[in-house]
């Protein structure tokens, strides 16, 4: 199952090129109250509303998916979790590359350790990057996004895969500099979630999916998740064993060797194979 959120927040079914309304499904979402919960309602509620959503899709409205603006997949995650240098040839990269390690040590994830993107920074691919520091270099980083779908604590590594909703593709933007990564990496729109969320069966086991990046048609990222130096499993258990994962918390898993700057006015077309295609372009402040 392929899910979208798009134009004035409408809920869609993905099938092919077109995108069907199945707004109504999400009557049946469970009320709720203030303090509202620091999950995600919609994916906490996901297996139990698929055949509503099913039931929808057979009478929704259509629309063509280059109609529509792609928002983001995931409304209201409660937190992002990133892997740092969680591809070897990445982690080389940033060794050699003095514009991305700005004169600090590169440590290897399992001594750097996991890191949090503030909520506000996530946006669809139908909504601009923009840069707000044009004086420094702005990076792409490709990586496969990965949905919690129900809470996860201490979690071990052999069950991990059982509390993934599902995937979409994420883009990392990041500002170089000195500053901790947290604070580069967790400005408004650098977060692009989408195109949309692929339900975990779709998917089967996230290692071998293919990744690409081009930058107005110039490749730069190519690789995939069987590279991961802490695959998507052990990122799981890692994370949970720090704090509780929720419902609709999203993992980015790392970004492979090729990051490199854009610029506004360019386009990101991102890739992961069984996840699909978005483009994003690149706007300013």
């Amino acid at each position: 199952m392929r899910l979208c959120r798009y134009d004035n927040n409408r809920f869609g079914l993905v099938e092919g090129d077109n995108v069907i309304d199945v707004t109504a499904a999400l009557a049946a979402l469970p009320a709720q109250s203030y303090p509202f919960p620091r999950t995600d309602l919609l994916i906490e509620n996901i297996d139990s509303l698929r055949t509503a959503l099913e039931d929808a899709g057979k009478t929704g409205a259509r629309k063509k998916l280059a109609d529509v603006k792609l928002l983001s997949p995931i409304a209201n995650p409660g937190k992002v979790v990133a892997a740092p240098v969680n591809y070897k040839k990445h982690l080389e990269e940033a060794r050699a590359d003095a514009g991305i390690h700005h004169q600090q040590q590169v440590g290897e994830i399992q001594k750097v350790g996991l890191f949090l993107k503030a909520t506000s920074s996530i946006i669809g691919c139908g909504e601009e990057i923009l840069i707000r520091h044009d004086d420094r270099r702005n990076d792409h980083e490709i990586e496969l996004a990965v949905v919690i779908g129900k809470t996860a604590d201490r979690v071990s590594r052999e069950d991990a895969l059982n509390y993934v909703a599902g995937y979409c593709i994420g883009l990392d933007m990041t500002i170089r500099g000195p500053e901790e990564r947290s604070l580069r990496k967790s400005l408004d729109t650098f977060t692009v979630l989408g195109p949309w969320f692929v339900s975990a069966d779709e998917i089967g086991d996230p290692a071998g999916l293919d990744l690409e990046l081009t930058v107005d048609g110039e490749p730069r990222q190519k690789a995939n998740t069987r590279d991961l130096v802490l695959d998507v499993p052990t990122l799981i258990s890692w994370a949970s064993s720090f704090y509780t994962l929720h419902p609709g918390d999203v993992i980015l898993s790392g970004t492979p060797e090729g990051v490199g700057p854009v610029l506004p006015g360019n386009t990101i077309r991102a890739t992961i194979a069984k996840v699909g295609t978005m483009d994003v372009k690149v706007g300013h402040i």
